[in-house]
């Protein structure tokens, strides 16, 4: 098995729910198929300065959770950060996993008792509703070009 980096990736066993990615298996699964798709592009623009590939995970959180919670269900939440931005990650039942935690480096985040995020709220910004459209197209082209 590999090791991964994100928070709580040895229990993230959240199955699909969703039929269009079934061939996704678990969160794990997700991250190394995103490992290949997430650029700059993809990136929260305020950050896009700092993105690398040696830091692919860079302001990409809350696209990234809710395109999880397309693929596994269950709920976004978010730990707000000094800025007053909140950092997204997901929920599936007792399943708890964070794609993105990477990007803080040593840094423990509190997954305790944060505020639950929505979609339409986050997407008021379009900017960031066209980089999770972006994400989620080069998703299904990567699953239809595998045959996954």
């Amino acid at each position: 098995m590999s090791e991964y980096k994100f928070y709580n990736w040895e229990s993230a066993d959240a199955a699909p729910v969703s039929e269009e990615y079934k061939s996704i298996k678990n969160p794990r699964q997700l991250y190394d198929i995103l490992s290949q798709l997430w650029c700059e592009h993809t990136c929260a623009p305020r950050l896009r300065e700092g993105w690398s590939k040696d830091n692919i995970t860079l302001g990409q959180c809350s696209i990234t959770a809710f395109l999880a919670q397309d693929i596994f269900g269950g709920k976004v939440y978010g730990v707000k950060r000094p800025a007053g931005n909140y950092h997204c990650y997901n929920v599936v039942g007792d399943c708890e996993f964070d794609l993105t935690s990477e990007q803080f480096g040593d840094e423990v985040l509190d997954y305790s008792d944060n505020l639950e995020q929505f979609r339409e709220v986050h997407f008021e910004k379009k900017e960031k509703e066209e980089r999770y459209n972006y994400l989620k197209d080069a998703l299904k082209k990567y699953l239809k070009n595998t045959g996954e």
